[in-house]
């Protein structure tokens, strides 16, 4: 009889509670290079995502989703999965300038995304 074994995903350490979970597949900004659990906005001209700071005029500063792996958008726009319900580790994420655990916790809430301490 063969053993399991458990593989650690570094995903895993976002998740907090048992909400359902969704995905999609959205494209990243060219020039981003981002860890997995960056909370992102869409900038609303192109439809694409970036890293959401606060004092963004292009709509990028609302955040919208959370991104579920690291993604290197430096060579070009990549498609990457994010996680768009679920509940959340806020030690897991990382915000963009200005954001705070709290402003993205307000954010996000609406979305079905649930931010826990």
């Amino acid at each position: 009889m063969s053993s399991a074994t458990q593989t650690n995903h570094p995903q895993m350490a976002m998740m907090a509670g048992d909400f359902p979970r969704r995905y999609a597949t959205v494209t990243i900004a060219a020039g981003e290079v981002l860890a997995a659990g960056s909370v992102l906005g869409e900038v609303t001209a192109s439809e694409e995502f970036k890293l959401s700071a606060a004092a963004a005029e292009d709509g990028s500063e609302k955040p919208s989703v959370v991104l579920w792996e690291a993604v290197d958008a430096s060579e070009g726009t990549v498609g990457a999965e994010v996680q768009l319900t679920g509940d959340l580790r806020a030690a897991a994420l990382t915000l963009g300038e200005g954001h705070t655990v709290g402003s993205v916790r307000k954010a996000l809430r609406p979305l079905s995304l649930f931010v826990h301490d």
